[in-house]
């Protein structure tokens, strides 16, 4: 069977991407790309140059003249540790505005594509197995009901110390979805020949046993 050197996760927020892909990646030694964790950081790059994020030639000057690194799990912006600023609700707000323009996105991905030469994988996003790697050995699709998503994220929001509403978490999760499926380039959608697993009623441990099979499987 195919060497699996490229693996795919996608879905809608609070499915659970990164906490799986980590996983996947400690277990069979890939590396983790984390598609969402640039997005952040374009997002809190303009709120910091103080652009309006509606407009994309604005966000898009930032977004070619800013570094950003990935090193041993953090996130570096021009050099500064992101990685704790970039993982709030605002953070979360802030990427999905700028990941709606199409120029944007093709910065992401080069930045990933280059990222990835010479390596097994796994990466999550929303795009990652239609736009990124479509040619990935091996796609996933998490999803979850939006209430479980937000419970998700309202109880890991509560354990860092952050004072927040379930109903607002939810409504953020609503509207993060349609942004997500509706915006004109790229859009989350399943990819061609992904496995579907939802989440809903499915701890981690569930969720990475079902995964593992089908690596092997595959292997």
């Amino acid at each position: 069977m195919k060497d699996i050197k490229i693996i795919t996760i996608d879905g809608p927020a609070g499915a659970g991407k990164s906490s799986i892909a980590k996983e996947i990646a400690k277990r069979f030694g890939f590396t983790h790309l984390d598609s969402g964790a640039i997005y952040r950081t374009i997002g809190i790059a303009c709120k910091k140059a103080g652009v309006n994020l509606e407009n994309e030639k604005e966000v898009l000057e930032v977004a070619k003249k800013i570094r950003i690194e990935l090193k041993e799990g953090k996130v570096f912006l021009n050099g500064n540790n992101v990685t704790e600023e970039i993982r709030t609700p605002e953070g979360g707000m802030l990427a999905s505005k700028v990941a709606q323009f199409k120029e944007v996105r093709e910065i992401v991905v080069k930045i990933l594509r280059e990222l990835a030469k010479g390596k097994k994988i796994v990466i999550d996003g929303r795009d990652a197995g239609t736009y990124i790697f479509p040619e990935a050995d091996l796609k996933i699709y998490l999803t979850a009901s939006p209430e479980e998503r937000a419970r998700r994220r309202y109880k890991e929001l509560l354990k860092r110390g952050f004072n927040v509403s379930f109903n607002d978490i939810l409504k953020e999760v609503i509207e993060r979805d349609k942004r997500d499926k509706n915006r004109k380039f790229a859009p989350l959608v399943i990819p061609d020949g992904a496995v579907i697993i939802d989440t809903t009623e499915k701890n981690l441990e569930e969720v990475l046993l079902k995964i593992f099979e089908l690596i092997n499987f595959r292997n």
